[in-house]
């Protein structure tokens, strides 16, 4: 499978640690916060997300970043070694319990680097997170397939807890082929769209979302490409994510397989090397292939098709019904 989104692995449930040391000391006894989350929403089970985390020069980011040394000791005036607990928990909403996988979290540094990036410190990927920090001032950055939050923490007490909430939900998409909703035969993948005017279908967010996959995403109306096959069979629509819930849609593809083949009568063999292209009624070239069986996943209606084979030439009219599959035999003779 190609790489999904940016490594979107459902239902990973391993947690992944990749710390990078900040003068990590053991021998500081800190106790654990958790906080006891009330709400009974169900969160969204299972995900692995990979997001890249932007240049941050925006004056979002850069308008109030100032330069920290750590605090000093009040009787040596140098600075302290004392190290302090980050608790980070991560909520699809304000009511919504705490997730407890998928969440990649990142913390960075607040002095950007030459190429304008703030320095990434530690990282870690599963549910809530700990970290061991010296006391400083720190991005920390949350996110959950494309839902994201940031925030800068300023951390100087003994032990400190952030929650972070998404506002975030889910879309599980699927879909069936013909009028009598027939589970898919060929590859079936999603495209996930946001609303963005530079483009007609929006900004795409997801290139290739598999069946059944939850893919997370921040509330919001999306428009959603269902490809079925290779070439021209695709459904669209439009559909809203919700916080905290996941939205499971089924999408009706018309189509069908369609297999060529060149004979010299009908029933016969099929006649190896030959040349295939298939037009729309209008002209237009839908698919081309080279072979004696060549099969595609074409969309409902009318198609003609033309065989080259050893100079020769040869086409036929057909038609794709939704979900019958068929053979079209091209026979290899000329008229007259």
């Amino acid at each position: 499978m190609k790489p999904k989104a940016i490594g979107r692995l459902a239902g990973v449930a391993a947690l992944l640690v990749a710390l990078c040391p900040l003068a990590i000391a053991a021998d500081v006894p800190v106790p654990k916060a958790k906080p006891d989350p009330n709400a009974p929403e169900r969160a969204i089970p299972d995900f692995s997300t990979v997001s890249n985390f932007p240049i941050l020069n925006s004056p979002e980011f850069s308008a109030a970043l100032s330069q920290y040394a750590p605090p000093a000791d009040i009787e040596t005036g140098t600075p302290s070694e004392k190290e302090i607990a980050l608790y980070l928990i991560a909520k699809l909403t304000n009511e919504g319990r705490p997730l407890d996988n998928g969440v990649h979290w990142r913390l960075f540094g607040v002095i950007p680097d030459a190429d304008g990036r703030l320095p990434l410190i530690t990282e870690r990927e599963g549910g809530d997170a700990e970290f061991r920090l010296q006391p400083g001032r720190y991005l920390v950055h949350a996110s959950f397939g494309r839902a994201t939050a940031a925030k800068r923490i300023d951390l100087f007490r003994d032990v400190q807890t952030e929650t972070f909430v998404l506002n975030a939900g889910g879309l599980k998409l699927s879909a069936v082929i013909g009028d009598d909703n027939q589970p898919p035969k060929e590859p079936l993948s999603f495209s996930i769209y946001e609303p963005d005017e530079a483009f007609p279908d929006g900004r795409r967010l997801v290139a290739e979302a598999s069946a059944d996959e939850i893919v997370p995403l921040p509330v919001g109306t999306y428009h959603v490409v269902s490809h079925y096959g290779g070439v021209n069979a695709m459904r669209r629509a439009d559909l809203e994510v919700k916080p905290g819930k996941v939205i499971e849609a089924t999408m009706q593809h018309r189509a069908a397989s369609v297999t060529l083949k060149l004979v010299g009568e009908e029933g016969g063999e099929a006649l190896a090397d030959t040349a295939w292209t298939v037009y729309t009624p209008g002209g237009d070239i839908v698919v081309e292939s080279v072979g004696a069986f060549p099969s595609f996943v074409l969309a409902a209606g009318d198609y003609s098709v033309v065989a080259k084979n050893r100079d020769q030439i040869y086409s036929r009219n057909f038609t794709v019904d939704p979900g019958a599959d068929r053979e079209v035999e091209v026979l290899a003779r000329t008229e007259g």
